[in-house]
């Protein structure tokens, strides 16, 4: 069972670990010192920040992290996105990771990405939508969101988080649940 809760100061040790490991580091490009661990997650596990960073617990042992928010409180993130597709005023956006690489390839990162969605409708309920941008290269990334029901509304280019990137990207979407 998958479970969720916001990251705290005292998990950063363990995002320093994960954003170190190659299959994070090639896609999320974060600096890993404690350092600037605290810089980027402190404003958010001190709800300073308007987006949320929760851990993802899988039969309770620390599984990944996610990161979700409202596009709109960060226009400059919008600027590339909305020359591919509409974005909606309140539409979200999620980025996700699975920490330890022995998860990855066994389609948790799919259930992850259900289990996402299922609390970010129930934790939001203005949430129209949720949009995600993913480096056209980042095959197993976007496989996930398809197979976890996210469809494909536009390729283009986005700043990648990676400088070593093209700025090709497929945006996904999905719709709040009507039923």
């Amino acid at each position: 069972m998958m479970t969720w809760r916001h990251v705290t100061p005292d998990d950063f040790p363990l995002l320093v670990r994960w954003l170190a490991a190659p299959h994070v580091a090639r896609w999320w490009h974060h600096e890993t010192s404690a350092q600037a661990v605290e810089r980027d997650f402190g404003p958010s596990a001190r709800h300073e920040e308007p987006n949320e960073d929760l851990l993802a617990f899988l039969d309770g042992a620390p599984l990944g992290l996610l990161q979700r928010s409202f596009l709109h409180d960060y226009p400059e993130d919008l600027t590339d996105l909305a020359l591919i597709t509409a974005v909606p005023a309140r539409a979200m956006t999620i980025d996700y990771l699975i920490g330890d690489p022995a998860n990855v390839g066994h389609g948790i990162g799919t259930n992850l990405i259900r289990t996402a969605l299922e609390q970010l409708w129930a934790d939001h309920k203005d949430a129209e939508c949720v949009i995600v941008a993913v480096h056209a290269d980042n095959i197993a990334s976007w496989r996930a969101l398809e197979k976890a029901g996210l469809s494909r509304v536009g390729s283009g280019d986005i700043e990648p988080d990676n400088p070593i990137d093209d700025r090709r990207h497929h945006v996904y979407r999905v719709d709040r649940p009507t039923d």
